[in-house]
């Protein structure tokens, strides 16, 4: 499957963005679809990721509250709606997707689909 996120841009601290993957491909094998983020110097962080139907989610400690991931599989999509914005949140953000909601939601090895990351910074 091909991931193609889009939706990011820089934002002043406690604005909004809303990031987008296109997902095209054998799209059905991919259950659980979500989100990673990596600033320089650091290993990739789990961000937020959602099951096929929609009715699961799961997000990190440090977004929570803030970030909200949703999918529209009619159109092959997932969101990533991001509020009150914080330096902090700078990174590149990455789509992800996987077979299985049983692999541990925070390690990147257990996504095998990846898009090519777009930018999100936030000024103080």
């Amino acid at each position: 499957v091909q991931l193609q996120a889009s939706g990011g841009g820089f934002v002043q601290a406690g604005g909004s963005l809303k990031l987008s993957c296109a997902a095209s491909g054998r799209t059905s094998s991919r259950n659980v679809m979500g989100w990673f983020r990596q600033t320089p110097g650091k290993g990739r962080e789990f961000v937020a990721r959602i099951n096929r139907s929609g009715d699961r989610t799961e997000h990190a400690d440090s977004v929570k509250g803030r970030f909200t991931i949703s999918r529209d599989n009619a159109k092959n999509l997932v969101e990533l709606q991001m509020n009150s914005l914080k330096p902090d949140d700078t990174a590149v953000y990455y789509c992800v997707a996987s077979k299985f909601w049983t692999v541990p939601a925070t390690s990147d090895a257990g996504y095998d689909s990846w898009g090519q990351g777009t930018q999100v910074t936030v000024s103080s």
